[in-house]
């Protein structure tokens, strides 16, 4: 069972259509927030740090996940809906963890860091992406609530493994039934 959205989304219905810009603009967003991200980490110099490197490679896996978001709504396959919903739920695990961190430690965290800035400077910078990893975080949930919509709607327009039955009425699915029906039983 895939997701899968038509190729042509103006002819789906006007909820399905506006929850896929939705989708899309909210994915748009955390990209620019995770690259925002990056270049506050990189403005504190952490190159030479394990732990930069950790905090750069969650942002990266971030935008990786919008990525494969944006795929996956345009190109309909499931591998790539499935490859979405993993990084976006991890992500967002992680930073939420990491935001946490950054607003209750963080001088400690800036020390970890080894970074070359001076620490009062260092720290505003730090709250600055710990603010976007809280801003990340949230939307990140409404991306998968998002992403759910949009594989319900799929669903709900038959456009997954053939599930048009969710759409015949009940009237239709029973007469269709009867048919299958020995011939004294049929009304």
């Amino acid at each position: 069972m895939g997701f899968s959205l038509r190729s042509s989304i103006d002819d789906a219905s006007p909820s399905h259509y506006r929850t896929h810009k939705m989708f899309l603009y909210f994915n748009y967003i955390i990209l620019g927030a995770a690259s925002s991200c990056i270049f506050l980490t990189l403005s504190l110099r952490l190159v030479p740090s394990i732990v930069g490197l950790f905090f750069i490679l969650l942002h990266i896996t971030t935008i990786a996940g919008a990525v494969s978001g944006c795929i996956a709504a345009s190109s309909g396959t499931g591998r790539w809906y499935a490859a979405h919903m993993v990084a976006t739920v991890l992500t967002a695990i992680f930073q939420g963890s990491v935001s946490v961190l950054i607003f209750t430690r963080s001088e400690d965290f800036l020390g970890d860091l080894n970074s070359y800035v001076r620490e009062e400077d260092g720290v505003v910078i730090l709250r600055l992406a710990g603010g976007l990893c809280v801003v990340i975080f949230c939307l990140e949930w409404v991306v998968l609530t998002l992403a759910f919509f949009l594989k319900y709607y799929s669903y709900v327009e038959g456009d997954i493994s053939g599930g048009n039955a969710v759409k015949r009425s009940a009237k239709v699915q029973q007469e269709e039934n009867l048919k299958d029906w020995p011939w004294p039983f049929q009304v």
